[in-house]
């Protein structure tokens, strides 16, 4: 991407309480059409981190910009073009959805339709309904209505799907990738594994205020193993893997309770292998799985 496509750079990043050093030297990029999602464990910096990007606090050390702006001195300059989901909003809960989002609308100097966005979240039925008489996850849509109002150019998503059945995670998982497709850059904090893995065109991790891994989600897992498994049918001894996989690339890491777990950096391989010896002696593998690596084991790698 082109150095100008940048809607959010951060370099050597350092912010403080007091003597506790809460983000050491963090370098982030955010493109234009692009979705990269911060991931961490409590306390590992993100919080800390989207803060300072967004505006509400200033940096003690290194550079952040926001469409090419300081987002603590310029703030008034570039507050229109950002939408910023948090946690919780703090809606009142006397409001219905109706007033909820128009009064929103009325702070932003660049509004757009509220009545757009709250369909957009599939709310459209609910605009009369108080805002304290909404489940956990139609709040939590609400929040994510009143960001998208005046279609920003950058979009900070602070745990987005919390709450959220799987069905309208799924729809807000669709509206965050047409946003996206559109053209608006997005950094997202999650930690749901799935999520960042569906959405994210990059994906960095923090600990201990530090980015420790960063990339796709191809060059995370590169060189990470895969995994097969799979019961043996009753009649072989469940103690042991069976004896007649010599071509194996991996390794039997465990069978018991009649499973067997193959590691391999060969996945492909080694399934045919599994597959042709099962064809072999007609047996049917029940329980059959193999998955390449995933978010989770990079993310436990760090971690370790």
């Amino acid at each position: 991407m082109k150095t100008n496509d940048r809607a959010i750079e951060v370099e050597g990043l350092r912010a403080t309480y007091g003597k506790h050093v809460a983000v050491d030297g963090v370098d982030l990029t955010v493109h234009r059409g692009e979705l990269v999602a911060l991931l961490g464990t409590n306390g590992a910096g993100k919080t800390t981190t989207m803060e300072t990007i967004e505006g509400h606090r200033e940096a003690q050390g290194g550079t952040v910009r926001v469409l090419g702006h300081d987002p603590w001195k310029d703030r008034g300059e570039i507050r229109p073009r950002m939408g910023i989901m948090l946690q919780s909003s703090g809606f009142a809960g006397e409001l219905t959805v109706r007033e909820t989002a128009k009064l929103w609308a009325k702070l932003r100097s660049r509004a757009g339709d509220p009545d757009d966005a709250l369909e957009r979240l599939d709310l459209a039925h609910r605009l009369d309904v108080r805002v304290k008489q909404l489940s956990g996850g139609e709040q939590r849509r609400l929040d994510m209505a009143t960001a998208l109002l005046g279609d920003p150019d950058v979009l900070f998503l602070d745990e987005p799907s919390t709450g959220l059945d799987p069905q309208s995670r799924r729809r807000t998982w669709d509206v965050i990738a047409d946003l996206v497709t559109g053209g608006t850059a997005v950094l997202m904090t999650t930690h749901y594994m799935e999520e960042a893995e569906k959405l994210a065109d990059r994906i960095a991790i923090l600990d201990g205020g530090r980015i420790a891994r960063t990339g796709t989600m191809a060059e995370l897992v590169a060189g990470l193993n895969g995994t097969i498994s799979f019961a043996l049918p009753d009649d072989l001894d469940p103690r042991t893997p069976p004896p007649d996989l010599p071509d194996l690339a991996g390794s039997v890491e465990r069978a018991r309770d009649g499973v067997v777990v193959i590691t391999t950096d060969q996945l492909q391989r080694d399934l045919s292998v599994v597959l042709g010896w099962a064809a072999d002696r007609d047996l049917t593998l029940e329980r059959l799985h193999a998955s390449e690596s995933s978010l989770d084991d990079v993310f436990a790698g760090v971690q370790a």
